[in-house]
């Protein structure tokens, strides 16, 4: 049984991977739209770029997992093939743990790249890899699981992407991407440390030996509790929605 359901998540992983994941147009805008607004905040300040390494994988990973996640559930319960997936002997639980798998692949390679570019291009080093990995690992997850919820709770593609901005951008502005939260004045530090973005910040810059305001071992705690919060909120809305 249980291998029954690990071949099926396996069989709708490669399958996500091949139909919507890999196509170049989605790859070279995972990769240059961190880029892109990178260079706009680093215009006057071209040193800080290194600084914001960290960040930058982070962004990566955030729209890397929520833009492509949010399309792809979206898309197929548009068309019915969702549907016609949950007629297939698995579980719901498999499901959806293979839609977030597809998320969080694609990002995890989306956030490959950008990570040798910060090593290419603007120095970064990793002192600590393990913690390195193991915050990214989470952060992919946790943040594909928040696009397929994203995705579960509205029936149109242009209705996921614009309910996905309305967490993205704040995050970017909020989770120490480019400001430091400590920075950040009382009341936006407090929404900051409600979103998962700033404990993955937080755990990359720990790996870098950069300053960090909390401890990195808090920060994987934080991201797992998140991943289990996402998980949970979207079993609920896809049993809602197939029920």
């Amino acid at each position: 049984m249980l291998r029954d359901e690990l071949e099926g998540i396996y069989a709708i992983l490669i399958k996500d991977l091949k139909a919507y994941y890999l196509k170049p147009p989605n790859i070279s805008w995972g990769i240059l739209f961190p880029i892109a607004l990178a260079l706009a905040f680093t215009l006057r300040n071209p040193q800080g770029l290194r600084d914001l390494a960290p960040g930058l994988v982070a962004m990566a990973a955030l729209f890397g997992t929520t833009s492509m996640e949010a399309i792809v559930v979206t898309f197929e319960k548009r068309v019915g093939a969702l549907e016609r997936l949950f007629m297939a002997p698995l579980t719901h639980t498999s499901i959806l743990l293979a839609k977030v798998l597809g998320g969080a692949v694609f990002g995890g390679f989306i956030s490959a790249v950008m990570t040798l570019l910060c090593f290419t291009l603007l120095g970064m080093r990793i002192p600590h890899p393990s913690l390195y990995v193991a915050g990214l690992s989470l952060s992919l997850l946790t943040l594909s699981a928040l696009g397929a919820l994203i995705a579960f709770s509205v029936r149109e593609v242009f209705e996921a992407q614009t309910l996905s901005n309305y967490f993205r951008f704040p995050m970017i502005f909020l989770c120490g991407v480019f400001i430091p939260v400590g920075r950040l004045p009382l009341p936006l530090r407090v929404v900051a440390y409600m979103l998962p973005l700033t404990y993955t910040v937080e755990a990359l810059r720990a790996s870098t030996s950069s300053p960090v305001h909390l401890s990195p071992l808090l920060d994987l705690v934080i991201l797992t509790f998140f991943l289990v919060v996402f998980l949970l909120l979207t079993h609920r809305a896809m049993r809602r929605v197939f029920d």
